[in-house]
Protein backbone atom coordinates (compact mmCIF):
# COMPACT_ATOMS: atom_id res chain seq x y z
CA UNK A 1 0.00 0.00 0.00
CA UNK A 2 0.76 3.67 -0.57
CA UNK A 3 1.52 5.87 2.56
CA UNK A 4 -1.65 6.69 4.45
CA UNK A 5 -1.67 10.56 4.47
CA UNK A 6 -5.01 10.58 2.80
CA UNK A 7 -8.33 9.46 4.54
CA UNK A 8 -9.11 5.79 3.63
CA UNK A 9 -12.04 6.52 2.51
CA UNK A 10 -10.51 7.84 -1.06
CA UNK A 11 -8.67 5.91 -3.57
CA UNK A 12 -7.39 5.76 -7.38
CA UNK A 13 -8.26 2.86 -10.06
CA UNK A 14 -5.11 3.28 -12.31
CA UNK A 15 -5.80 1.52 -15.68
CA UNK A 16 -3.03 0.05 -17.41
CA UNK A 17 -1.68 -3.07 -18.84
CA UNK A 18 1.05 -5.54 -19.37
CA UNK A 19 3.74 -4.17 -20.88
CA UNK A 20 4.22 -6.33 -23.79
CA UNK A 21 5.59 -5.77 -27.45
CA UNK A 22 2.93 -4.62 -29.77
CA UNK A 23 0.01 -4.21 -27.31
CA UNK A 24 0.83 -0.98 -25.80
CA UNK A 25 1.04 2.31 -27.62
CA UNK A 26 -0.10 0.90 -30.57
CA UNK A 27 -0.69 3.92 -32.41
CA UNK A 28 3.00 5.76 -31.83
CA UNK A 29 4.32 2.52 -33.50
CA UNK A 30 3.35 3.95 -36.59
CA UNK A 31 6.09 6.55 -36.20
CA UNK A 32 8.51 5.25 -33.49
CA UNK A 33 8.81 1.33 -33.59
CA UNK A 34 6.95 -1.32 -31.35
CA UNK A 35 10.51 -1.01 -29.10
CA UNK A 36 10.36 2.85 -28.61
CA UNK A 37 6.50 2.57 -28.41
CA UNK A 38 7.07 0.08 -25.28
CA UNK A 39 9.69 1.75 -23.79
CA UNK A 40 7.47 4.86 -23.60
CA UNK A 41 4.76 3.38 -22.35
CA UNK A 42 7.23 1.90 -19.04
CA UNK A 43 8.26 5.63 -18.65
CA UNK A 44 4.62 6.92 -19.11
CA UNK A 45 3.50 4.48 -15.71
CA UNK A 46 6.66 5.05 -14.29
CA UNK A 47 5.84 8.64 -14.05
CA UNK A 48 1.85 8.40 -13.27
CA UNK A 49 3.26 6.07 -9.90
CA UNK A 50 5.31 8.85 -9.11
CA UNK A 51 2.85 11.72 -9.41
CA UNK A 52 0.45 9.57 -7.11
CA UNK A 53 2.99 8.08 -4.90
CA UNK A 54 1.10 9.73 -2.15
CA UNK A 55 -2.62 8.62 -2.85
CA UNK A 56 -3.99 5.14 -2.17
CA UNK A 57 -4.11 3.37 -5.34
CA UNK A 58 -5.14 -0.14 -7.01
CA UNK A 59 -3.75 -1.43 -9.85
CA UNK A 60 -6.18 -2.40 -12.49
CA UNK A 61 -4.34 -4.33 -15.23
CA UNK A 62 -5.32 -5.74 -18.38
CA UNK A 63 -5.36 -9.08 -19.75
CA UNK A 64 -6.85 -10.48 -16.62
CA UNK A 65 -4.19 -13.38 -16.38
CA UNK A 66 -1.46 -10.68 -16.25
CA UNK A 67 -0.95 -10.24 -12.07
CA UNK A 68 2.02 -11.74 -11.97
CA UNK A 69 3.89 -9.70 -14.99
CA UNK A 70 2.54 -6.64 -13.30
CA UNK A 71 3.80 -7.69 -9.79
CA UNK A 72 7.44 -8.60 -11.48
CA UNK A 73 7.37 -5.47 -13.74
CA UNK A 74 6.27 -2.81 -10.82
CA UNK A 75 6.72 -4.55 -7.39
CA UNK A 76 4.77 -6.13 -4.92
CA UNK A 77 3.91 -3.34 -2.95
CA UNK A 78 0.57 -2.35 -5.16
CA UNK A 79 -2.90 -3.79 -4.69
CA UNK A 80 -3.75 -5.38 -8.00
CA UNK A 81 -7.07 -6.09 -9.54
CA UNK A 82 -7.48 -7.61 -12.81
CA UNK A 83 -10.29 -5.36 -15.31
CA UNK A 84 -13.18 -7.51 -16.00
CA UNK A 85 -15.91 -7.08 -19.03
CA UNK A 86 -16.07 -7.07 -22.24
CA UNK A 87 -15.53 -3.43 -23.44
CA UNK A 88 -13.70 -0.70 -21.59
CA UNK A 89 -17.34 0.65 -20.26
CA UNK A 90 -18.10 -2.33 -18.73
CA UNK A 91 -14.13 -2.55 -17.34
CA UNK A 92 -14.35 0.41 -15.79
CA UNK A 93 -17.88 -0.05 -14.22
CA UNK A 94 -16.58 -3.24 -12.77
CA UNK A 95 -13.84 -1.52 -11.22
CA UNK A 96 -15.89 1.02 -9.68
CA UNK A 97 -18.36 -1.24 -8.30
CA UNK A 98 -15.78 -3.28 -6.65
CA UNK A 99 -13.93 -0.19 -5.28
CA UNK A 100 -17.03 1.05 -3.81
CA UNK A 101 -17.50 -2.88 -2.24
CA UNK A 102 -14.29 -2.63 -0.48
CA UNK A 103 -14.95 0.45 1.34
CA UNK A 104 -13.43 3.28 -0.35
CA UNK A 105 -16.01 6.21 -1.01
CA UNK A 106 -14.45 8.76 -3.16
CA UNK A 107 -12.70 7.02 -5.85
CA UNK A 108 -10.75 8.31 -9.05
CA UNK A 109 -10.08 6.18 -12.04
CA UNK A 110 -7.38 7.09 -14.94
CA UNK A 111 -5.30 6.18 -17.26
CA UNK A 112 -1.65 5.71 -17.57
CA UNK A 113 -1.13 7.88 -20.89
CA UNK A 114 -0.64 11.20 -19.14
CA UNK A 115 2.50 11.23 -17.69
CA UNK A 116 2.81 15.35 -17.23
CA UNK A 117 -0.14 15.38 -15.12
CA UNK A 118 0.42 17.88 -11.49
CA UNK A 119 -0.69 15.95 -8.91
CA UNK A 120 -2.43 19.45 -8.37
CA UNK A 121 -5.63 18.27 -10.32
CA UNK A 122 -5.65 14.85 -8.23
CA UNK A 123 -6.36 16.53 -5.15
CA UNK A 124 -8.64 19.22 -6.73
CA UNK A 125 -10.64 16.26 -8.12
CA UNK A 126 -10.97 14.57 -4.85
CA UNK A 127 -11.99 18.05 -3.08
CA UNK A 128 -14.88 18.02 -5.87
CA UNK A 129 -16.14 15.05 -4.82
CA UNK A 130 -16.93 16.77 -1.36
CA UNK A 131 -19.89 18.97 -3.17
CA UNK A 132 -20.87 16.68 -6.42
CA UNK A 133 -21.62 13.12 -7.41
CA UNK A 134 -18.74 12.90 -10.07
CA UNK A 135 -15.88 14.43 -11.51
CA UNK A 136 -14.33 14.32 -15.11
CA UNK A 137 -10.64 15.82 -16.86
CA UNK A 138 -12.00 16.41 -20.59
CA UNK A 139 -8.57 14.97 -23.17
CA UNK A 140 -7.63 17.34 -25.78
CA UNK A 141 -8.69 14.78 -28.52
CA UNK A 142 -12.76 14.42 -27.18
CA UNK A 143 -12.13 12.12 -24.53
CA UNK A 144 -11.58 11.98 -20.84
CA UNK A 145 -8.64 11.13 -18.87
CA UNK A 146 -9.89 10.70 -15.53
CA UNK A 147 -13.56 10.58 -13.76
CA UNK A 148 -14.37 9.52 -10.33
CA UNK A 149 -17.57 9.56 -8.54
CA UNK A 150 -18.15 9.53 -4.68
CA UNK A 151 -20.19 6.18 -3.69
CA UNK A 152 -23.83 7.94 -3.73
CA UNK A 153 -23.42 9.77 -7.02
CA UNK A 154 -22.20 6.62 -9.23
CA UNK A 155 -23.93 6.72 -12.37
CA UNK A 156 -23.79 3.83 -13.86
CA UNK A 157 -25.13 4.84 -17.33
CA UNK A 158 -21.70 7.05 -17.75
CA UNK A 159 -20.50 3.65 -18.78
CA UNK A 160 -22.99 2.57 -21.34
CA UNK A 161 -23.60 3.19 -25.14
CA UNK A 162 -20.39 5.19 -25.55
CA UNK A 163 -18.38 4.82 -27.95
CA UNK A 164 -15.19 4.39 -26.65
CA UNK A 165 -11.62 6.24 -28.74
CA UNK A 166 -13.82 8.33 -30.30
CA UNK A 167 -14.33 12.42 -30.42
CA UNK A 168 -17.50 12.59 -28.88
CA UNK A 169 -16.42 10.27 -25.45
CA UNK A 170 -16.35 13.29 -22.99
CA UNK A 171 -19.64 14.72 -24.69
CA UNK A 172 -21.66 12.17 -24.72
CA UNK A 173 -20.61 11.23 -21.35
CA UNK A 174 -21.82 15.23 -20.12
CA UNK A 175 -25.47 14.36 -21.60
CA UNK A 176 -25.66 11.23 -19.43
CA UNK A 177 -24.61 13.41 -16.78
CA UNK A 178 -26.85 15.75 -17.51
CA UNK A 179 -30.28 13.26 -17.99
CA UNK A 180 -29.84 11.40 -14.99
CA UNK A 181 -28.88 14.71 -13.24
CA UNK A 182 -26.16 14.02 -11.67
CA UNK A 183 -24.03 16.90 -10.67
CA UNK A 184 -20.18 16.81 -12.03
CA UNK A 185 -17.16 18.98 -12.05
CA UNK A 186 -15.42 19.74 -15.14
CA UNK A 187 -11.66 19.43 -14.24
CA UNK A 188 -8.95 21.09 -16.31
CA UNK A 189 -8.29 19.95 -20.12
CA UNK A 190 -5.01 17.96 -20.46
CA UNK A 191 -3.29 16.31 -23.26
CA UNK A 192 -2.95 12.45 -23.19
CA UNK A 193 -0.60 10.82 -25.42
CA UNK A 194 -1.57 8.77 -27.93
CA UNK A 195 -0.79 9.98 -31.38
CA UNK A 196 3.02 10.73 -32.22
CA UNK A 197 1.76 14.56 -31.81
CA UNK A 198 0.29 14.25 -28.64
CA UNK A 199 4.58 13.36 -27.84
CA UNK A 200 5.63 16.36 -29.44
CA UNK A 201 3.78 18.59 -27.78
CA UNK A 202 4.85 16.73 -24.39
CA UNK A 203 8.26 17.54 -25.19
CA UNK A 204 7.23 21.25 -26.07
CA UNK A 205 5.50 21.80 -23.10
CA UNK A 206 8.37 19.96 -21.14
CA UNK A 207 8.74 22.67 -18.33
CA UNK A 208 5.50 21.34 -16.78
CA UNK A 209 6.70 17.70 -16.53
CA UNK A 210 8.32 17.65 -13.22
CA UNK A 211 10.29 14.21 -12.62
CA UNK A 212 9.85 13.35 -15.67
CA UNK A 213 11.62 9.50 -16.41
CA UNK A 214 9.78 10.28 -19.59
CA UNK A 215 11.36 13.33 -20.73
CA UNK A 216 14.65 12.28 -19.99
CA UNK A 217 14.30 9.32 -22.14
CA UNK A 218 12.75 11.21 -24.96
CA UNK A 219 16.11 13.84 -24.97
CA UNK A 220 18.23 10.61 -24.49
CA UNK A 221 16.76 9.60 -28.03
CA UNK A 222 16.16 12.84 -29.54
CA UNK A 223 18.98 15.07 -28.10
CA UNK A 224 17.65 18.67 -28.89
Amino acid sequence: MQKTGLKNRQCILLFLKAPEKGKVKTRLEKRLGKDMSLHLYRYFVKDTLHMLRKQRMILCYHPTGAETEIRNWLGEEYICMPQTGKDLGERMHNAFIRAFAAGYREVLLMGSDIPDLPEEIIREAFAALRENDAVIGPACDGGYYLIGFRKTGFTPHAFRNIRWSTATVFENTLKIFSRQQTRVRILPRWRDIDEYEDLVDFRQRAGKAHSSETLRYLESVFPA
